[in-house]
Parts: structure tokens; sequence; C-alpha cells
């Protein structure tokens, strides 16, 4: 007997550590009878061969000029037949971004989605929707400490004003309202062995742009509980490739490194940069998100999307040298700043729900993102510049942003017009 109660103690710590090991301690809320039999673009492309120029779904996308977005709503277009909707303010975004999806019909409108008659009208005159994907937002989660009004007007009263329409919209229900969180909403871990986090990872969101994110979550799931509306939650982390703003000068590590080299400046890292994140390519991301609405068992449920491997800062910056051709670019070392020192998710959800191909490397996706930006050429580094509170701010952006001329409207709408023409 007491032969048989070792063997199941052995058993038994076995699993705690395979669970421990795989959910950071957290047994995981989904099972693999939850798996896609078939690989995403099989998926995808046999979806799409069964509709007819009538029957095409219609999809919003918002913050469609930008990023993530811009290639969420050319997959949409391109391999998924949609009739897509795209929706930009352009205060980050350029039209360059959206010209791939005319060519099957899509359309652009120009708005804020925090302004709710244009939304109300943009449902009227460009809807019925019957997919909703929300990825406009101005990611700067080190900024956000000082941009506390904007951050929630822009990240969070704009999310809500645009589940309100999806709510209201009545002559044909929204099927599925797909929401683009960030990692950020997490924060940081408590113990290394929460690591690499999971979807039951507890959420502990550290800065105003990862509450901001939490709260919309939070608020989606309220709605479906309350008028059953749809939806998916995913978690990007660290993403970068083609069409990146890299003049932003308070997000996007590959962006901002790739400009300085461009510019010949000092790359420039805050702390020690052993800083750890897992650096995620566009084509391991915006296929996912936009693919969701097509597999039912993601209704309801969030996942992280991106890739397992996790970087320290210092790496990046060393292997963004390569990618650029220039492997001897000085790097300098700045005072820390306050963030996660350590963020990076399994996907193991991700890959059971959607079959995706196999991730893109590290150095394949720099090197594919730095030839994009070396045909482009640099930036003047710019930014959000209405700070709201200056305490504990970080030296070099108190400075340059002392030191940088503001640009007067008209002048800021003729750089950036300039800008888009040069990297046409």
């Amino acid at each position: 007997m007491k032969s048989l109660h070792k063997k199941l103690a052995v058993i038994l710590l076995i699993d705690a550590f395979i669970i421990h090991s795989v959910t950071g301690g957290y047994a995981k809320k989904w099972t693999e009878d939850k798996c896609s039999p078939t690989s995403l673009p099989d998926h995808v492309a046999a979806t799409a061969a069964t509709y007819t120029e009538s029957t095409k779904p219609r999809a919003l996308v918002t913050g469609a000029a930008g990023f993530i977005a811009s290639h969420v709503a050319q997959y949409a277009a391109e391999q998924m037949k949609f009739h897509v909707v795209a929706v930009d303010d352009l205060s980050g975004g350029f039209m360059r971004n959206v010209r791939p999806i005319y060519k099957h019909g899509g359309v652009f409108v120009k708005g804020d989605v925090g302004n709710d008659t244009f939304v109300r009208e943009l449902f009227e005159q460009h809807g019925p929707f019957d997919y909703v994907y929300h990825l406009a937002a101005y990611a700067a989660e080190g900024l956000s400490h000082f941009i506390r009004r904007y951050n929630y007007n822009n990240n969070l009263v704009a999310s809500i004003t645009l589940i309100n329409a999806a709510v209201r919209q009545q002559s044909r229900k929204v099927q599925r309202y797909v929401f683009t969180s960030s990692i950020a909403a997490y924060g940081a871990v408590e113990d290394p062995s929460e690591l690499p986090m999971t979807e039951e990872t507890p959420q502990r969101p550290e800065d105003p742009y990862g509450v901001a994110k939490h709260s919309v979550e939070l608020d989606l799931k309220a709605a479906t509980h309350m008028f059953g509306l749809p939806y998916t939650i995913f978690r990007p982390h660290n993403v970068y490739g083609p069409r990146q703003n890299i003049a932003d000068k308070f997000r996007n590590a590959v962006g901002i490194f790739m400009n300085q080299i461009l510019m010949g400046q000092d790359i420039t890292i805050f702390g020690s940069g052993e800083q750890q994140r897992a650096f995620s390519y566009i084509d391991d991301v915006a296929p996912l998100i936009a693919a969701s609405v097509l597999y039912p068992n993601a209704a309801g449920q969030d996942f992280f999307v991106g890739v397992d491997d996790p970087y320290t800062v210092n790496a990046l910056a060393k292997m963004t040298r390569t990618a650029m051709d220039k492997p001897d670019h000085p790097i300098v070392h700045l005072d820390a700043r306050k963030e996660v020192s350590e963020a990076f998710a399994s996907h193991a959800k991700l890959r059971c729900f959607f079959k995706p191909a196999p991730p893109t490397s590290l150095a394949k996706g720099l090197q594919i993102t730095a030839d994009y930006v070396k045909k482009h050429g640099s930036y003047p580094p710019t930014g959000y510049r209405n700070i709201e509170v200056e305490h504990n701010m970080p030296p070099s952006w108190t400075v340059w942003l002392k030191n940088t001329p503001t640009l007067d409207a008209a002048k800021e709408k003729k750089e950036k017009n300039l800008r888009a023409k040069r990297s046409i």
C-alpha cells in the first residue's frame, strides 16, 4: 500500500510539474477538443471559396491606415474575400497602407471612432457589419503614464463607443467583435515561475495603457453577458514588420532602432538592456486576428498572439544592426525607466485553436523589415507631444520634447504628407 501511495504521489508531482511548466502554475481553461483539424491557410481558403459576391461578409476594420490593422484589413480582403470598410483618422497612419484593399472592393472612411456621431453615421452609411475588428489605438505603454487622459479617451472610451454601436446594430447582428488588446494588460509576473505567461496568468497591468486594454476586455465580457455580443480578444506583443511607423519616438523598439541607424544616431536602450520580450513578426499576428471570425470555437475566447522565444533588448539591438548592415553602429544605455522587465507568453492555446504556420525567426523578420525600411528611408522623430504629467518622465524624453520645435498645424500636415509621399 505504501508503494502504491508513493507511485501516486510521484504521478501527481509529475502532473503538477507539467501543468506548471505549460501554464505558469495556473490550470488552463481550454481543452484539446477545441483544436482545429486543419491548418489556418487551408481553412481560410476553403471558407473563402464558398462566398459569392452577394454572400461576402462585410467587415469593419478600425485603425486600418496603421500598422497591424492595415495587414488585418488586407488579409481579410485578399485571402478571406471579405468586403472591407477601413477606418482611420490618419493621426498616425498612412493612406498607402490602405491601398491594397481597393483592388478587392474595399473602401476607406476617414474619421475618429472616439466620436459617437461619426460612429453612428459610419454604421448607418456603411453597415450593417458582420464582423468588427477594433485595432485603433495609441499603443505607447511607457508614455501612457504621462498622457493619462489622452490614453483613456483614445484606448478606452473610443473602444466603448464602438462596442455600443455594435450592440445597437439590430438589422443584422454583429457575428463577432474582435478586439486587439495587449500583453500590457498583464503587467509583470510576481514570480519567474509564471513565465511564460498564459491566458490564465493573473492580469496585473502596471501602466495606463495596460489598464485601458484590460478595462475593454472586461467591458466586452459584460456586453456579451448582457447583450449576447460575441467577441474574441487577442493580445499581441512587440510586433514589428513592414508598414510600422518608425518615426514615433515613444513606441516600437525595432522601428526606433532602425530609424536611429538611418539617421546616424546612436541606438539608445533604457537601463541594462536585459529586459526580455518576444518580438513578433507581423505575418505571425495579422492573419490570425483576421481569420479568427471563421472559427466558432474562438468566440468568447482570448489569446496571446505572436512568437514564443524571448530575446533581451541588447540582443535585439545587435541583431537589428546586422539586419541593417551596420554591425558596428554604436549603442548607448540611458537611465532605466519604470517598465516590466520580463514579458513573454506561451501560444499553446493559439496553436490549438488555429493551427497557424510556423513562426518567422527574429533574424528573418528583421531582415525583411530592414529591407523595407532602407527602401523608404529615415524620418524625423515624432510622437505625441501634449504631455499632461511631466513628473518622473525619462530625462531623454524630456530633453527631446524641450529641444524639438513644435510644428504648427499647417507645417505638421505638410511634414506628414511629405513622409507619406516618400514612402509610397
